[in-house]
């Protein structure tokens, strides 16, 4: 295939260079496009020229979000090496499997992760460590140093193939070990277009971009798309509520979270003295929104989108239309632009069969996806590769029926699935009860055995504040609104429930606090 160019922050470097790029909240630093391209053509000199990095070759990023992080991926681009975004939350054991997995050549790291840098030297085979501060070993090169002796001329990207790997982008492994996502500038450009299009993305808009780098709602909701389009990106080192509430109040015009972020801004005293009006556009993935949840923004004039989507795909998936977000609460909307999706029988699916036919409307399969936004595969893993896909669908290995309008709802993950008397029980099915309780304001459902019936549901329940919720009323409550096989056996509450960087339940903690 013919190398195509693909370097947009160049063009927009040069058709629109002094509109702002990216904001640094925690520096106040704003680069202009302009700026930005000379910072990423810098950093690929020192990656290609100082380093002596060579094409293919991986760059290992341990930080926090900042602009100096995405001058790295960018600068990756540039020099044809490939980023390796890792998970600053795994400990070390963890993170040194996924070094030595993505094989990198050179770590750039954040100072705040010293020690942990030091705890892994030695453990991994890096032949180059950047700092982006004040380095942890006199042999390490400092990032402002090592870009302060390189010319400033801004350096395009050689034209790409729009499948060539940019990066990898790592999977929570809650289940397993991680695996590395192959992340390709196709799918950058149709993810851009997958969420840009229905959302209306463009150059005018500036977006908050609250989620960690090393997870695609980070990089992909909205930060790649905002720099494709030439919009604004401003990018807080983390989440905080406050923080984003005061930002949300002024220039941002869209956002994207997880429940749990919204749940956290919500329950912020200042959110109900903020005005939020100017951002148009609101979002939400990565874990099923509740329906009061949805319901309490909407009270306050914020329509909140719930989609779908994976690492795998880019991320987008699926987006429900704004004007039917409320009606249609608990769907995940239809495909997006780019993206095709069928609901097959489970068992025919795991056999393998093929020339699958999508379910009627009303009946539960997998979910699956096809579409040029989606991953080729798994970095040294062909194994998980021919699982995950058949005759080119992805499997998402999520549970998911269709109404007769269309419209797309995820039942449950398949692993999730339990089998309690010989009947299936998924827990997202228990969790919405759950949730619906007014004293409860999240909850999770996993199995445990049971001499009887096999395996029975134990849930784990957070009260909402000031309150007092005994187990009693939960299980009358799930009882009255549940067949009996569904009804947890026990019920335990706790102050929060454990999540992974990307919002979602660490389900396989909770299995463990319950065996």
């Amino acid at each position: 295939m013919t190398g195509q160019p693909l370097d947009y922050v160049t063009a927009h470097a040069d058709r629109t260079p002094e509109r702002t790029a990216v904001v640094d909240t925690a520096t106040g630093e704003e680069l202009t496009y302009e700026a930005f391209d000379r910072r990423a053509s810098q950093v690929a000199t020192v990656f290609s020229e100082k380093l002596g990095l060579e094409p293919g070759t991986r760059v290992a990023i341990l930080a926090h979000n900042s602009v100096r992080y995405l001058e790295t991926i960018y600068g990756c681009g540039k020099a044809e090496t490939l980023y390796v975004a890792l998970n600053w939350r795994l400990a070390t054991p963890e993170l040194e499997y996924v070094v030595s997995d993505a094989d990198p050549d050179a770590l750039v790291y954040d100072p705040a992760f010293a020690d942990t840098v030091a705890a892994l030297r030695g453990r991994i085979d890096v032949d180059h460590y950047v700092s982006l501060g004040d380095p942890v070993s006199d042999e390490d090169v400092a990032y402002a140093d090592a870009l302060a002796d390189v010319p400033t001329e801004r350096r395009r990207m050689p034209d790409r193939d729009p499948d060539d790997v940019w990066g990898l982008l790592y999977t929570s492994g809650t289940t397993g070990r991680p695996k590395g996502v192959k992340q390709t500038f196709d799918m950058v450009l149709y993810n851009a277009r997958n969420i840009g299009i229905p959302t209306d993305l463009t150059s005018r808009d500036t977006t908050l971009n609250v989620l960690p780098f090393f997870h695609t709602g980070g990089l992909n909701l909205y930060t790649n798309p905002t720099l494709v389009v030439g919009g604004t990106a401003v990018v807080p080192r983390s989440f905080d509520p406050q923080e984003a509430l005061e930002l949300l109040e002024g220039r941002v015009t869209a956002f994207f979270g997880v429940p749990a972020i919204y749940r956290a801004m919500i329950d912020h005293p200042d959110f109900e003295q903020r005005d939020l009006s100017s951002v148009r556009s609101w979002a939400s993935g990565g874990a099923p929104m509740p329906v009061d949840l949805l319901e309490a923004y909407a009270d306050h004039d914020i329509v909140i989108r719930q989609g779908m989507g994976m690492t795998e795909t880019g991320p987008t998936g699926t987006l429900i239309d704004e004007e039917r977000a409320l009606e249609k609460a608990g769907s995940i909307g239809k495909t997006a632009p780019f993206v095709r999706a069928r609901v097959v029988d489970v068992d025919a699916a795991a056999a393998g069969a093929t020339e699958l036919e999508s379910l009627p409307a009303g009946e539960q399969g997998e979910l699956q996806f096809k579409g040029p936004g989606i991953t080729p595969g798994y970095w040294n893993r062909p194994d998980a590769q021919e699982a995950a896909f058949l005759e080119g669908w992805l499997r998402t290995g999520d549970i998911a029926t269709r109404d007769e309008d269309g419209y797309l709802y995820i039942v449950d993950r398949l692993k999730n699935m339990f089998i309690s008397g010989g009947e299936n029980v998924f827990p997202a099915e228990v969790e919405r009860v759950l949730n619906e309780h007014p004293e409860i304001a999240e909850a999770a459902v996993v199995p445990v055995p049971h001499d009887r019936w096999g395996e029975v549901g134990h849930a784990f329940v957070v009260p909402e504040t000031e309150t007092s919720i005994s187990e009693a009323s939960i299980l009358e409550h799930c009882a009255t609104n549940l067949a009996k096989y569904k009804v947890p056996d026990d019920v335990e509450i706790l102050e929060e429930l454990p999540r992974n960087a990307a919002g979602k339940i660490e389900r396989p903690t909770l299995e463990d606090r319950a065996s």
